[in-house]
């Protein structure tokens, strides 16, 4: 799994799935004015505003208990949306065959960018083809992956 924010994940997860939900991932977005907190949820049958509104209030009682992120901050609870972000192992695996995009922290063969077939996964890297061209890409570099769509 590629770096994530693991204290809020262990935070929330419990209380995501208490309600009936799968915590898909976390993402936390820094910014001069503040930070976002992004929190993606995913159920059977899809997500409506209504959980994501249900999910939201539940989350804001932990923050607000824990207050685990210093400073100013904002709270979203989203569905993963048609270019799902894919944040762990399992997730990469589901997706084996589909187009995804990938953003790395650091350049990795001249390019932190790819975008491709999912070839294949393993605990430690995927496979991707990109240009067709294969690459082997370490978990520990992707700062983003998502999913995309196809029409």
């Amino acid at each position: 799994m590629y770096r994530q924010n693991q204290h809020l994940i262990d935070l929330f997860e419990n209380e995501v799935a208490a309600l009936g939900y799968e915590l898909l991932g976390i993402e936390v977005h820094q910014s001069t004015h503040g930070s976002i907190l992004r929190v993606y949820i995913d159920k059977e049958g899809g997500i409506v505003v209504e959980d994501c509104v249900a999910v939201s209030r539940q989350l804001s009682g932990v923050l607000e208990v824990e207050d685990p992120i210093k400073g100013n901050y904002d709270l979203e609870v989203s569905s993963p949306g048609m270019d799902r972000p894919l944040f762990t192992v399992e997730q990469f695996k589901k997706v084996i065959g589909e187009t995804i995009k990938l953003r790395l922290y650091e350049k990795y063969n001249n390019r932190k960018r790819f975008s491709g077939v999912l070839k294949a996964v393993d605990d430690e890297d995927v496979v991707i083809d990109c240009d067709n061209e294969e690459y082997k890409v370490p978990f520990r570099l992707i700062e983003r992956a998502r999913l995309v769509p196809q029409f």
